[in-house]
Order: C-alpha cells, then sequence, then structure tokens
C-alpha cells in the first residue's frame, strides 16, 4: 500500500517543460545542473531553440534529470521542488553556475547552493525540498529511465521524437535536424 501511495505522488509531480503540450516535435533533454555542457546548450542554443521553434508552437521541450554527483542531485530536487513545471529555477541555477558549484563537501556544496538561490531572490523551503523522497524518487527515476530506454550516458543528452540527437549539439546541427521533421 505504502508504495502504491508513492507512485501516484510521483505521478502527481509536473514534469519541467516548455511549449505547446501537443507539438509535432517534442525534444527531452537529459542534464545534469552541474554540467558545463548543459549550462552552455542552456546559454548558446536554447535561446533560438526557443525563438525559432518552440515559441511557433512547432517544438515542446522537457527537462530530464540526469544528476552526475550530489551537488546536481540537490539541485534538481531544488528545481522540481516548486511542482509548477516551470523552468526558471532551473535556468537560474545554470546561469550562476560557478558560483554554486563548488564546495568541498556535501555540506559545503549545500550552502553555497541555498546561498546563490537567496542571492537570486528564489525562496523555496531549501530543507523540505532536499528531504522529499517523492522528488527524490522522481528525480532518480528520471535517470534510471534515460539509462534503460534511450541509453544515456553523458549530460547532455537530447532525445528527439524518441530517437537520440547523435551529431554534435550546436544550434546550426539541431536547426536542421528540426527542419526536416516539419
Amino acid at each position: 500500500f505504502g508504495s502504491n501511495l508513492i507512485a501516484e505522488d510521483i505521478k502527481s509531480i509536473k514534469r519541467i517543460s516548455v511549449g505547446e503540450k501537443n507539438a509535432k516535435i517534442t525534444i527531452i533533454a537529459y542534464e545534469s545542473l552541474t554540467c558545463g555542457h548543459c549550462a552552455d546548450f542552456h546559454e548558446s542554443v536554447y535561446p533560438s531553440l526557443k525563438k525559432d521553434f518552440i515559441d511557433k508552437g512547432l517544438v515542446r521541450i522537457e527537462f530530464r534529470h540526469f544528476p552526475l554527483d550530489i551537488a546536481a542531485f540537490n539541485a534538481s530536487k531544488i528545481g522540481q521542488c516548486n511542482n509548477d513545471g516551470k523552468s526558471d529555477i532551473m535556468h537560474i541555477l545554470y546561469s550562476g553556475q560557478e558560483k554554486w558549484v563548488r564546495g568541498k563537501t556535501v555540506d559545503e556544496a549545500k550552502i553555497y547552493l541555498k546561498q546563490f538561490l537567496e542571492d537570486e531572490g528564489v525562496y523555496v523551503d531549501f530543507e523540505k525540498c532536499l528531504n522529499d523522497k517523492v522528488i527524490e524518487d522522481f528525480v532518480l527515476n528520471d535517470r534510471i529511465e534515460g539509462v534503460k530506454k534511450f541509453k544515456v550516458n553523458a549530460t547532455p543528452t537530447i532525445i528527439i521524437n524518441n530517437k537520440k540527437f547523435e551529431k554534435a549539439l550546436n544550434y546550426k546541427n539541431l536547426k536542421k535536424y528540426l527542419e526536416k521533421l516539419i
């Protein structure tokens, strides 16, 4: 009975996504919030992708958790904690990654993460979010599904309409690939 409750709770968590629910193309981005290449994707690829495809209703992007370390795991739980499906906190974490991804211990890393969020005006119940077992399971299940279903072994990994994007991840390659699907 207890595990069924957790399964129902996990289903109530909203996936972080941007774009029309019924867009022709769905991109799944497996990312780790401490990954420099993921931060680069959000800085140099995502804005054009959003302007040219997402905002026009052609593409929907879902961000899936694939934490590579405990700092990323904690940040994923924070990003998911408001359960509003919005990507705002995630984008803030990527844009300021160099300010919070540090510390020699897990406890130090948590202090930097908490301080960064406060400095950015992001207010969440930090300890509650980190200790929420339902969110923790949700994040870990994303990672497990990524490995099992798509053989994800690095971040970012981009899945487009359930097929792994194998080319170098830059906007030019992504745009060319998406244009063929439209």
